[in-house]
Order: structure tokens, then C-alpha cells, then sequence
């Protein structure tokens, strides 16, 4: 069997190579051969190291690890040498104070941040389930919970009933108050009014750039429980920073935006969800004339490393999954990874390309290209459908001589009066264009309907 992840050849032992067994424990297990050259071919130990090491080994294991590994004695072609199996264990296991883990062909040191989550996850817990003492449900944001139990109602996540409760009931309902009693960090992060103050970089920062990465015009944070980001968010990038542009659909006035809302949001969502918040960085929009940055500093879950992947059908495996819970509660997020297909869903309403993710230890960013359609009007700069806007030209001239909306109909020959008012004229008074003089019929031939 060649050497892979979890088996490795030596020709003679060291105790350096405890940090192995070590690293086989934190990880997924492994073997350890002793007496094999690096090509798998057996040349054995002799008598004395064998009969040493079938004793020291075990004792040595127990001793500076705490666990227990399967020792053997093998034979082949007359020749001697030893077997170690060492099994994965649920807890972190430590040698000499220092954590290994075998990644690939190399075994590492775990330390600082990659520490404390291995720690969380060999006790079953995640960063987002941690425990804030000194944080009371009295201390969370009113308008931030009044927001979730009216997302929570309309989407239909819970009752009315369900929601008419006492405020610490609904934060143990909502699995965001510990074993002790405490609140955790989700319920901070989602609730507090300036999570901030617990967690450095719990913000949204935007910004719109010109034609270098360097040409910023003018920049935005977006601060308060996340919770309420989401919403803020979304209104400050469609009325600030991107820009409509303008068409006809025969004489209906349509606003074209590059890329389609309900896909920023999912993109966001995202974000927030399976942002890494111990990393102390804000999740950050770029916003250029023609296209959308979205980074943040988190991770997907292993095996959707790509766009590919993620696009395709998966389970739902977020980064926070106390922090995701609300969010799902609130009707906000999906289950069972259906984000990406509202994305997927919402880019086909653009006709517009999915956004490409670049998922890598520094983040995950994602690109978004705005739609062909934005382009074009964009390249046209402001003359868009030109028949359509012909059409509502005419019908504007034509409103200075026309005394009747029967006049306005039988020359440009439409037939139903209703239709017409509500689908043209109206929407000409609302842009402005028109303005009705009259609410009734005219008191004399010479009063118009419009001007």
C-alpha cells in the first residue's frame, strides 16, 4: 500500500516521529510503519531495536499524549518490523503543549486562530455557539427582535402566538441561550445593538470605485445587529451606489439595474452566514460602473471549493449555523442550500451570468458582472429603445392639441379606454410627464384632460 494521508514508512524509529502520531490522532487516523524504506519495501529491524521499541513505543504514546495506539509486530520475507495504528480521537490530543494535525503528505502545527477552532469543533461546539456572560436578553435591541418576529410571521417560520412571548423564552426557542443560561454569540451578533464592542469588524463596509482599484469616489459602513445590516444594506447599494438606467418597453418606462437585487442579497446573505467573525475584517462591496465585489473573510464548508460546485445540489453546512438559524427564522435564508438557486433564479431574470466565486484561504470573494442588457445602455448612454421612446414622444405632443382621451385613443388607435388610461397615461402622470388639469368631465370644449 503506497504512503497517502494517513500511512507513512520509516526505516528506523525516532521520537520525533511521536508528532506524527499525533498529528494521525487530530486528523482522520493513521498507520505508522516502522522498518519500511520509502519505496514500501520491508528491510527490517534487528532483534534488539525490535524488542525495545514493541516496549517503549506504547509507553511513550500513553505517556506524553494521553491515548492509546495499536502496537504490532509484523513478519515478511523473514524480516521484522512494527505496526502503528493510532485512531482518530474526538478531542484535541496535544504533544509536549503543541498541537499537529497530518494534512496531505505534512504534518503542521495548529496554532493561534486554527487552534481555537479545532478546540470548538472536538468539543462539538462552534465559534458563533460561545457563551457571553456578561450580556443580558435586557440588552439586545427591541427594534432588532421586533424585526425578526415580523419577518418570522410574514414568512411563516413562526406563529403569531410563538412570537408573544417573553423575550428570554423566544432566545431559548431560538436555541441562542447556553446550558448555563448565558447568551451566545449568534444572539449577540444578531440582536446587540453595536456588536461591535464584542466583536472587532462585525460591520459592512462599501465603497464606489472609479476606473482603478485605486480611484475611490466615496465609501459607506453600515454598523448595528445584523439583523437589520441586511435591509440597510441592500436600500444603500440600489439608491446609492448603482445606478438605473432607463428604457421603454413600448411606452412602460423600465429601470435596468446591472445586477438584479434579489441575487445581491442572497450573495449577502451568504456572507454574513459564513463569515469567519473572529478574523476581526468587515465584509466589503465594491461597487464599479459595471460590475460588484463582495468579500468576506470566512470559508465554504469542504467539498464546495468552487462555483461549479456550488451551483450544483448541496447541503446546507453554514460557517454559523446558531447565527444561520435566525436568519433561517426570519425567513431571510433557506435550508438545504436553496440560496444558490434563488441566486441561479434571479440572474435568469437579468438574463444575466451567475457570479463567479474565488473561494481561497484569504476569503471568499465574489464577482458580479453586470448583465448584458446594462451594458448595452450603458454603451448607448441614454438613448435606449428608441421606437419606445419615439412613442411617448408623440403621445406628448400630441397631448397639447388633444381635447379628450378618446382623441389621444382613436389616434394612435387603441380600442379600450380602461386599458389604455392604465397602462400608458397613468403611467406618464406618475413619471410626471403629464399632469391631469381635470378630475371629471371638462366644463367647456376648449379644457383639456391633460397637458
Amino acid at each position: 500500500m503506497p504512503e497517502h494521508q494517513t500511512i507513512e514508512w520509516k526505516e528506523s524509529w525516532h521520537d520525533d516521529f511521536l508528532e506524527w502520531i499525533c498529528g494521525y490522532a487530530n486528523a482522520y487516523g493513521g498507520t505508522l510503519y516502522i522498518g519500511k524504506n520509502d519505496n514500501g519495501e520491508v528491510v527490517g529491524l534487528s532483534d534488539k531495536d525490535r524488542k525495545k521499541l514493541l516496549e517503549s513505543i506504547p509507553n511513550k504514546i500513553t505517556d506524553t499524549m494521553g491515548i492509546v495506539a495499536d502496537v504490532n509486530l509484523l513478519y515478511e520475507n523473514d524480516l521484522q518490523y512494527i505496526e502503528i495504528i493510532v485512531d482518530k480521537y474526538p478531542s484535541l490530543i496535544s504533544y509536549h503543549g503543541k498541537y499537529f494535525y497530518r494534512s496531505g503528505s505534512t504534518m503542521r502545527t495548529i496554532t493561534g486562530k486554527e487552534l481555537d477552532k479545532a478546540i470548538l469543533k472536538s468539543q462539538g461546539r462552534t465559534w458563533d455557539g460561545m457563551p457571553i456572560p456578561k450580556l443580558k436578553v435586557t440588552d439586545l435591541r427591541r427594534e432588532a427582535i421586533d424585526l425578526l418576529k415580523e419577518k418570522a410571521i410574514r414568512r411563516g417560520r413562526l406563529t403569531e402566538e410563538e412570537t408573544k412571548v417573553d423575550d428570554t423564552i423566544l432566545m431559548e426557542n431560538l436555541h441562542l441561550i447556553d446550558e448555563d443560561g448565558y447568551l451566545i454569540r449568534a444572539a449577540m451578533l444578531a440582536f446587540y445593538k453595536d456588536p461591535e464592542k464584542w466583536v472587532t469588524g462585525s460591520y459592512i463596509k462599501i465603497g464606489y470605485f472609479g476606473d482603478s482599484d485605486s480611484d475611490l469616489r466615496y465609501q459607506d459602513e453600515v454598523h448595528g445587529s445584523l439583523i437589520e445590516q441586511v435591509d440597510k444594506t441592500v436600500d444603500l447599494v440600489y439608491t446609492k451606489y448603482l445606478k438605473a438606467l432607463i428604457f421603454y418597453d413600448g411606452i412602460q418606462r423600465v429601470e435596468q439595474f446591472m445586477f438584479h437585487q434579489d441575487a445581491f442579497r442572497e450573495i449577502l446573505l451568504n456572507a454574513i452566514v459564513h463569515k469567519d467573525y473572529s478574523s476581526c475584517n468587515p465584509i466589503q462591496i465594491s461597487v464599479y460602473e459595471d460590475k460588484i465585489y463582495v468579500w468576506n473573510d470566512g470559508e465554504m464548508p469542504s467539498g464546495l471549493d468552487s462555483a461549479d460546485k456550488l451551483f450544483m445540489k448541496h447541503s446546507s453546512k453554514p460557517y454559523n449555523p446558531k447565527l444561520a438559524g435566525v436568519f433561517f427564522k426570519s425567513g431571510m435564508i433557506e435550508a438545504w442550500g436553496r440560496g444558490f438557486d434563488k441566486i441561479r433564479e434571479a440572474c435568469a431574470k437579468y438574463d444575466a451570468p451567475l457570479p463567479e466565486y474565488n473561494i481561497s484561504a484569504s476569503g471568499i470573494m465574489v464577482f458580479c458582472k453586470a448583465c448584458d442588457k446594462y451594458l448595452k445602455l450603458l454603451c448607448d448612454d441614454g438613448h435606449h429603445d428608441q421606437d419606445g421612446y419615439d412613442a411617448v414622444m408623440m403621445i406628448l405632443d400630441f397631448c397639447k392639441e388633444a381635447r379628450s382621451i378618446s382623441e389621444i385613443m382613436g389616434k394612435f388607435g387603441f380600442d379600450s379606454r380602461t386599458s389604455f388610461r392604465r397602462k400608458y397615461l397613468n403611467a406618464l402622470v406618475k413619471e410626471g410627464k403629464l399632469k391631469m388639469t381635470l378630475p371629471d368631465k371638462p366644463k367647456s370644449k376648449n379644457q383639456k384632460y391633460y397637458s
